[in-house]
């Protein structure tokens, strides 16, 4: 089950060699961000342990979103090693999600 990501625990989060970070940047008044809830969980459950799912909402956290320059959500980010290797703005379904998940993992 995907965590919260919060700024004391970040750097630790991010810098995993071995295992991509999938951050899903939110606010709970956003309709969008309803709708990509369910596909980032189904996602999830796809990789099975294959990637750390992490949710980051934007009002509690803004210095992340600035951090990653958010500036709409949803905003998807996939980061390995502590490097960004993909990210989209809007609803992005499972599919796509799993695919640049894949992608990172094989370098």
């Amino acid at each position: 089950m995907s965590k919260q990501l919060l700024t004391q625990n970040l750097e630790a989060t991010l810098q995993n060699p071995e295992q991509p970070v999938v951050l899903d940047f939110y606010a709970d008044w956003c309709g969008p961000c309803r709708m990509q809830g369910p596909l980032f969980a189904q996602a999830e459950a796809a990789l099975q342990g294959q990637a750390e799912f992490v949710k980051v909402d934007i009002e509690r956290q803004p210095e992340l979103a600035a951090r990653f320059g958010v500036m709409s959500i949803p905003t998807i980010v996939v980061v390995k090693g502590g490097q960004t290797r993909w990210r989209n703005v809007g609803v992005t379904g499972k599919d796509e999600i799993v695919s640049a998940v894949r992608q990172a993992i094989a370098g």
